[in-house]
């Protein structure tokens, strides 16, 4: 993306662990500018998201070589993970839930993302946001994807998301590990055998080791 005199460079990197790595470098190169004093800048703006992976975008000054930085939000599905402390999603998300997530706390990533993506109301944002939920194998309270939002839509939330409310009681926690256990309990039996099955074609893809040559 090209303005007069300028070029923009657009990275995605781990928030404030940007480093010159060869994705890094071929795009920033170019410009014949300081990676280092820009990767610093980077560094220093995404350093409240460690632990994500945030969009960066830089402005180049062609003749000037002087840039300017700015910091979008991380993907949803990052904000989620920090959220719930979480390496990963489910890899059958249709019946292995890994986490139980409230509705304020879809709101507060919601509200982290109402500026960077099109919506016409925080409220659509929160269905994006428990949509990505859903694909990540998370309940939103007690619930699936489609579930969650019928409530959404019904106006089951709309004070919580009138008032923005991004904190719930503590007593709220064990009741959402109570739902999150009692629906995978249900799939207790498929799940097991997925996995088991995953690992089979694991097995079977493992590059074979050859037997030492004897002497």
């Amino acid at each position: 993306m090209k303005k007069v005199g300028k070029e923009t460079i657009e990275i995605l990197v781990e928030g404030g662990k940007a480093k010159a790595d060869a994705a890094v470098a071929q795009k920033l190169g170019p410009m014949k500018i300081n990676i280092q004093e820009v990767l610093k800048t980077v560094n220093e703006k995404t350093e409240s998201f460690r632990g994500m992976r945030v969009p960066v975008k830089i402005v180049v000054d062609s003749k000037t070589k002087e840039f300017e930085i700015s910091i979008g939000t991380p993907p949803i599905s990052e904000l989620i993970k920090k959220e719930l402390d979480l390496k990963k999603g489910s890899s059958f998300p249709d019946k292995d839930k890994v986490a139980n997530v409230s509705i304020e706390q879809v709101i507060k990533i919601a509200k982290m993302k109402e500026t960077s993506i099109l919506h016409n109301s925080l409220k659509a944002v929160v269905k994006t946001v428990a949509g990505s939920c859903n694909a990540m194998g998370i309940l939103v309270e007690g619930k699936t994807g489609s579930e969650i939002n019928a409530d959404i839509d019904s106006g089951k939330y709309d004070r919580e998301i009138k008032d923005v409310k991004t904190e719930f009681p503590p007593d709220k926690k064990e009741t959402l590990k109570k739902q999150l256990d009692a629906y995978n309990k249900q799939f207790l039996g498929d799940i097991e055998k997925l996995k088991a099955r995953v690992k089979k074609e694991e097995k079977k893809e493992a590059p074979k080791q050859e037997a030492p040559v004897k002497k």
